[in-house]
């Protein structure tokens, strides 16, 4: 049975999804808990790309209620959790405001990210650059003319900005420094996030295709999707071990806690049989990521160091 909106707090509450900044905030820590481990750690990095990255993720949320509506994702059969404009407290008008509003928001706080970090205007452009082309892949995921989304896209951007480029990015912010090693790490923080995301398109699976919307799952179809859930969720911790290998910082491992929490989530995601079963399991691996970033963090940081 669908969750009914009542209030229009509730409806904006909805739309910017709580549940989902956890795991925006994943591969900041993650990238700030190796700026700590290699010596070159600023807090003011660490608050500044966090801020940022909030905004971008709301700013997201709200695009992707404003696009499925828009597509016809959000249909009134779609079995998920109600979306704010769908539940019709909530116009197309206001949603569009409050995603200029966070798009705002969120090119000032990365204006003032870069100018801390950055002094050469070579690399500030560069990371600009990067910057505008978050703020456009948060919004074009689900909306404008050819929403990335809907070609079975997401992923891959999702890999991207929550994996490599969130975690290379954010360590170079800390040390404007290149480091190889740190590779592992983004890429498990990538396949991770990529997990959530399809977990979500697990879940609707049946509305996304009526409205068209081929995300992977509904290309390969729900099994196949859970055994690629599997690899996602078992490639993460494998990149772990690779990290703790090169580096020879095995109290890294620390994160492996989480290890079977997130096998939980991925037998609970394998025998769902609806939506109402499934959808609880994205918010658990939204938080089960970030749990495993900051017991990677504690042992790379602290136990390593004693």
């Amino acid at each position: 049975m669908k969750q009914t909106i009542v209030t229009k707090k509730e409806a904006w509450l909805h739309a910017v999804r709580l549940r989902t900044l956890p795991l925006a905030l994943a591969s900041i820590f993650g990238g700030s808990f190796l700026a700590a481990y290699y010596g070159v750690f600023r807090w003011e990095i660490l608050l500044l790309a966090s801020l940022t990255t909030i905004f971008l993720q709301i700013l997201s949320n709200l695009s992707n209620d404003y696009g499925d509506t828009i597509h016809g994702a959000d249909h009134q059969e779609r079995q998920g959790p109600v979306r704010a404009v769908q539940s019709g407290l909530i116009s197309l008008t206001e949603m569009k405001r409050a995603m200029y509003l966070f798009g705002v928001l969120a090119l000032i706080s990365g204006l003032l990210l870069l100018y801390v970090a950055v002094q050469d205007w070579v690399l500030f452009g560069m990371f600009l650059a990067l910057g505008m082309a978050a703020i456009w892949a948060s919004i074009s995921y689900t909306s404008g003319s050819n929403p990335y989304g809907y070609a079975g896209l997401g992923d891959i951007s999702v890999f991207l900005f929550f994996g490599l480029l969130g975690v290379f990015g954010t360590y170079y912010l800390h040390s404007l420094t290149w480091n190889d090693a740190i590779i592992w790490i983004g890429i498990a923080l990538g396949l991770f996030s990529a997990a959530v995301l399809n977990i979500n398109n697990i879940r609707d699976i049946e509305s996304d295709s009526i409205a068209g919307k081929k995300s992977i799952p509904v290309r390969i179809g729900k099994n196949a999707a859970i055994i690629y859930n599997w690899c996602l969720i078992l490639g993460g911790n494998y990149c772990l071990l690779m990290f703790a290998y090169v580096t020879n910082e095995w109290t890294s491992l620390l994160a492996l806690v989480i290890f079977p929490i997130m096998v939980k989530v991925g037998l609970a995601v394998q025998k769902g049989t609806d939506s109402k079963e499934i959808d609880p399991n994205l918010k658990k691996m939204a938080v089960s990521t970030l749990a495993w970033v900051i017991l990677f963090g504690i042992g790379l940081v602290f136990l390593a160091k004693s």
